[in-house]
């Protein structure tokens, strides 16, 4: 199966001019970050962006994060807390830790996520932690025995008055969503008074608050995360109560067949240099696909102002945005990529390197020996090497090689025996070279060769 991918012109790192005097802008690409991620929550702090997102399929036993100085590169950071084993209680089901919500306030940091279908808080000082959890080994809210509604999606929302909020609700078997609110008290772990339900119509999860012009914007997902019917709604209210009324140009963002893009939801918000920007995961290509593997898109998400109304959002494969950048990194193309072997034709060996997170490079599984090489136009000074592997918390037993004549090889890294995982793993070259080859060993139990990009400095 063939799809989408954009050229080169519009890549990741390609710079925008300006007009009148306004910030330089980059096109950001669409996935934004490499690997298969869902549910995404973002804070910014000291200048650096904090992404938390759900690890598909069907979440982890741990949470995911992101750290950006730029919006562009983005490097994979473990963290302590929220675990399985740590977010456990008796009642607890088997579901993993998914659908983080991160929020400051008061020099401090609060997370709120759904773990073995239990809401659990957890704080730190820093957006990297180290997180605790506010209540010892309780959860902050526990698992529904009677099953009215799912315990999940926790988000919390400060109001312009400071008072802060959380909401929360899904339903089972894809029916019967409910959403709940409450006020929270200063500790940010306990309601000020009984939750009461808000549930507007057509809501089945993923709520999200967006306060503007003193109304009440309530966004929620609707439909199968599973599948293209997952899509964005909103409904209006007065107060962080409602009643909520569904607007009447929702939904605001679903499947785009012609621009690729299946099932777009849960997402969250937020404002920067003026716009408001929507985050939300859809569909890895080529879709359907036999699990659910989501990836982490970005588009404005502007406000019809006349209407009072926001508006609806087109899912492009590019989104513009500040060019954070403190200095322009030089890139080398790669003349070429070769390999061993591939999977389908859906991860040719020359989707390493095209910029592209929505795409990449796999090896067929009857490879004994996969390798990825990449190759120059003749002699090329190159410093370091940056690698995407498929799963960033996975270990992938390597050996990095080069060459200066395409012929002999020498050894440049060897992780065959110890195992690399990240993302990205940098490796230093520092030399002038012809060509470069990862060569791949095959484990028991270990992740299949793959990787989404090579790039080098």
């Amino acid at each position: 199966m063939k799809f989408f991918i954009v050229t080169l012109a519009a890549a990741l790192f390609v710079s925008c001019g300006t007009k009148n005097g306004l910030q330089p802008t980059v096109e950001l690409q669409n996935p934004i970050i490499p690997g298969y991620f869902a549910d995404p929550t973002i804070v910014e702090h000291d200048g650096k962006f904090y992404l938390y997102v759900t690890a598909d399929p069907w979440g982890a036993d741990f949470l995911s994060c992101w750290v950006s100085d730029n919006f562009r590169d983005w490097t994979f950071q473990p963290l302590n807390w929220p675990t399985k084993e740590a977010c456990t209680s008796p009642a607890s089901n088997e579901n993993k830790v998914w659908a983080p919500s991160v929020v400051k306030k008061g020099g401090l940091f609060y997370m709120y996520v759904s773990v073995g279908s239990e809401v659990w808080c957890g704080k730190a000082k820093h957006p990297l932690g180290p997180w605790e959890n506010m209540l010892g080994d309780k959860p902050m809210i526990a698992y529904d025995q009677s099953r009215f509604y799912h315990v999940i999606d926790a988000e919390a929302f400060i109001d312009t008055d400071g008072k802060s909020y959380l909401y929360w609700g899904s339903g089972w078997d894809w029916i019967n969503g409910h959403c709940f609110a409450a006020e929270l008290n200063d500790d940010m772990s306990s309601f000020k008074s009984a939750p009461v339900e808000v549930t507007p119509s057509n809501y089945f999860e993923g709520p999200f608050m967006v306060k503007h012009n003193d109304k009440y914007f309530l966004t929620y997902s609707d439909g199968k995360t599973i599948d293209d019917t997952y899509k964005v709604r909103y409904a209006v209210g007065d107060s962080p109560f409602g009643p909520f009324k569904e607007a009447g140009n929702s939904p605001i963002l679903k499947t785009s067949h012609s621009l690729q893009t299946f099932g777009p939801g849960h997402h969250s918000v937020f404002p920067f240099d003026g716009k408001n920007y929507v985050l939300y995961h859809k569909h890895s290509l080529p879709f359907p696909a036999t699990t659910v593997l989501r990836q982490v898109c970005i588009n404005e998400m502007p406000f019809d102002e006349a209407g009072n109304e926001i508006t609806t959002i087109i899912p492009y494969d590019t989104q513009s945005f500040p060019n954070l950048a403190k200095k322009q990194q030089q890139y080398i193309p790669a003349e070429s990529l070769t390999a061993s072997s591939q999977q389908s034709d859906d991860t040719l060996p020359e989707y390493a390197a095209d910029n592209h997170y929505g795409t990449r490079w796999e090896a067929s599984d009857e490879d004994t020996t996969p390798s990825l090489s990449a190759g120059f136009k003749g002699k090329t000074s190159v410093d370091s090497l940056e690698i995407r592997f498929e799963y960033p918390w996975k270990t992938y037993f390597v050996k990095i090689e080069s060459s200066s004549d395409g012929n002999s090889w020498q050894t440049v890294a060897d992780y065959s025996d110890s195992g690399i995982s990240g993302s990205p793993v940098l490796v230093g070259i520092h030399k002038e070279i012809e060509s470069v080859r990862i060569v791949f060993v095959r484990k028991t139990d270990d992740p299949k060769p793959s990787v989404w990009e090579l790039r080098f400095y």
